[in-house]
């Protein structure tokens, strides 16, 4: 099962990612999680990811796109991923278009976590993170049961730095001028398929499952 997880950042695609890989067993990719294995690797393209992020720079599409290809052709992608965080652009998907072909896979689904921009900037707002093993709450809509202290291990809760207001408006202002576009571009291809991510965390899950086992 090959599914392309999509939405705004603060949609909860992190946690519904999270449940898909345990219910279907299959690895969650992302694309951070693509550049740190290649740089660990010691591939080329990893030496080049690694020469751009020490300088500041912006890892150019021609980089990341040989990334993207080299995780997707690996072994355990044959049965199914989830593929987080690429594509951000038309042109990054028209390239996962032809590397799905270059591999033999055919995506299952576009699935897109469709949040409201307003209710976004709540969200992230609200969001406060353990800093020890990075369980995710929110004071409003998934509180801890004891204020400032993680459930599962007892630590330190705190909000990230870019959790603000003005911060999130900026994300969502980029988010919409590039990354909405994908939506056309999958329901031009057929494969794209959207839940409610305004409802309750478990609802959406089970949306989600019901797509997936169509």
């Amino acid at each position: 099962m090959h599914i392309l997880l999509m939405g705004p950042p603060g949609a909860g695609k992190g946690t519904q990612a999270a449940n898909i890989v345990k219910e279907f067993e299959i690895p969650h990719i992302s694309t951070g999680d693509m550049f740190r294995a290649a740089i660990k690797e010691g591939t080329e393209l990893g030496k080049k990811a690694k020469a751009c992020m020490d300088a500041g720079n912006l890892v150019p599409d021609e980089i990341t796109v040989g990334i993207v290809r080299e995780r997707l052709a690996k072994d355990d992608c044959k049965r199914g991923f989830i593929l987080d965080g690429f594509p951000r652009t038309v042109d990054q998907a028209d390239a996962l278009t032809k590397i799905l072909k270059e591999v033999g896979i055919e995506l299952k689904c576009a699935l897109n976590v469709n949040v409201p921009a307003a209710d976004l900037v709540e969200r992230a707002v609200g969001r406060r993170i353990c800093k020890f093993c990075g369980a995710t709450y929110h004071v409003k809509f998934n509180p801890s049961k004891k204020d400032g202290v993680c459930d599962m291990c007892g630590g330190e809760l705190f909000q990230r730095a870019d959790d603000t207001e003005e911060t999130m408006k900026n994300r969502l202002s980029v988010y919409e001028s590039s990354t909405r576009p994908l939506i056309e571009y999958y329901k031009n291809a057929g494969l794209y398929v959207e839940v409610d991510g305004r409802q309750e965390i478990n609802k959406v899950y089970e949306d989600i499952v019901e797509l997936l086992n169509k």
